[in-house]
């Protein structure tokens, strides 16, 4: 819904903000495969850090390269209701969905579901960005604040990005 939301209006922080929850399903999923396995290991662990890490990279490059673009070619979006409604929402659920996710984490021990709840966490700041740049926009007619917004995201999805790769996590998932 917010990608399209996204593509109809023009907004790249709201279509960064879809492609997010793309990523979160997608890692759901690469979850789900690991957590498949009965007993712990290490190496399906490290992989699926792996691959949620590497979804954080592929989506914060998409992000600081259409912000930048759009930022360069003065391209305004159209105000976006749907995408305010939908970052609200996000706003009020994901921190529910984060923190149901860190104490599964904790009780399997899972550094991977721990990684994916920050991800959740992320998909939260991202919702409060998101909701900065739209309303600014649909209040007070500031296109270049949805791009803005959107090239606020990246270093956080970046950093993201790189500590599940390397395997780290945050000190409260466990």
């Amino acid at each position: 819904m917010a990608i399209g939301a996204g593509l109809a209006a023009g907004s790249i922080a709201l279509v960064g903000f879809g492609a997010d929850s793309v990523i979160e399903s997608l890692s759901s999923i690469v979850l789900l495969w690991r957590l498949q396995a009965h007993e712990a290991d290490e190496e399906r662990e490290r992989r699926a850090l792996r691959l949620v890490g590497g979804c954080f990279l592929i989506l914060a490059a998409y992000v600081a390269f259409d912000a930048a673009h759009a930022l360069i070619r003065r391209e305004p979006p159209e105000a976006s209701w749907v995408g305010i409604a939908v970052a609200a929402v996000s706003l009020i659920v994901m921190p529910l969905l984060a923190r149901a996710k860190r104490r599964v984490a904790a009780r399997l021990e899972s550094a991977a579901l721990a990684a994916d709840s920050r991800q959740t966490d992320l998909c939260a700041y991202l919702s409060a960005i998101l909701l900065g740049g739209l309303g600014l926009n649909a209040a007070l007619g500031w296109w270049w604040a949805d791009p803005v917004a959107a090239l606020v995201m990246v270093p956080i999805i970046v950093r993201e990005g790189v500590q599940a790769l390397r395997g780290e996590v945050c000190a409260d998932c466990h």
